[in-house]
């Protein structure tokens, strides 16, 4: 029975002398001295309580409890290599699982399309999407990657700035041409996070110096950007779109304040790796380079 590691380094050891032909050669082969060498096989022989090897100057050779024992250490060796082989073969081309996470935001604008590029390249990789605008637990939730709004104070993971995007205020068209209400007073759909009482703070696009403020009261909540985004297409009232979605649904949706913008959200990507993974660290890079399409 194996009771300690350094038995298995031993028994590699053993393998080797025997496949080098000499105790020096299986030295030089496994760059340690020749002294090293000699000790683990005497500390093997002592431990076992048997004679594995019929030494003298000039050869070797088995003894018939060396040789069945030799098998064993052979196999091992064959394994150890085998699952060495392995290991560096999944890191020279991406394969296997990867659990991504990402809000409404991000997901389907960013990180669906660029890992879906990367699939159509390296075949071998199977993502699972976790849609969520609230911080899961990496390692509770067993996530390999998250791409997230604003930096985590959490410092038990890795994290990096990958990419920005700014918020936008926005109307369905006919809402905001036939609406008589002041801005302040128009209905406004707000998502979860922006709490009840609203404040914006706007920049002209034209004159960084010029400035516009607006604060407004929440008329209704919702968890996810796509249900904002799907009253405000209703033309039920005004809320805030990030500007990665709402390339994709500009023809119904127009900027309240055309000439003003919000300051930008930075995006951040999270992961619990001391050094990551092939296939995550392709995905990583594919969703960088997207966002910087985008920018």
């Amino acid at each position: 029975m194996i009771k300690a590691p350094h038995q298995l380094r031993q028994m590699s050891v053993f393998a080797r002398v025997v496949e080098a032909g000499s105790i020096s050669k299986a030295a030089e082969q496994l760059a340690l001295s020749k002294s090293v060498v000699s000790q683990h096989l005497k500390r093997l022989e002592q431990e076992m309580g048997a004679t594995l090897l019929k030494r003298t100057t000039r050869r070797q050779q088995l003894t018939a409890v060396g040789q069945e024992f030799y098998t064993y250490c052979q196999q091992l060796n064959d394994f150890a290599e085998q699952a060495w082989r392995s290991v560096q073969e999944r890191q020279s081309v991406p394969q296997g699982d990867i659990v991504i996470t990402a809000p409404h935001a991000l997901m389907s604008s960013v990180v669906v399309p660029a890992v879906g590029q990367l699939i159509k390249q390296y075949q071998g990789i199977r993502p699972k999407f976790i849609v969520s605008d609230k911080a899961l637990d990496l390692m509770g939730d067993n996530i390999d990657l998250a791409i997230r709004v604003g930096a985590s104070s959490d410092s038990n993971y890795k994290q990096r700035r990958i990419g920005q995007f700014r918020d936008v205020l926005v109307a369905n068209e006919h809402y905001l041409v036939n609406s008589k209400l002041p801005l302040e007073q128009m209905f406004y759909i707000a998502n979860h996070w922006q709490g009840r009482e609203i404040h914006h703070q706007f920049t002209s696009k034209i004159n960084p110096d010029k400035s516009k403020s607006l604060t407004v009261n929440a008329n209704c909540a919702v968890d996810s950007f796509p249900s904002a985004i799907a009253l405000i297409e209703q033309g039920v009232g005004i809320g805030l779109v990030p500007e990665l979605a709402l390339a994709q649904a500009r023809s119904r949706l127009v900027e309240v304040l055309p000439d003003y913008q919000l300051a930008q959200n930075t995006i951040y990507a999270l992961h619990p790796y001391r050094q990551l993974p092939l296939v995550v660290s392709t995905c990583l890079t594919s969703i960088e380079q997207m966002l910087s399409k985008q920018d």
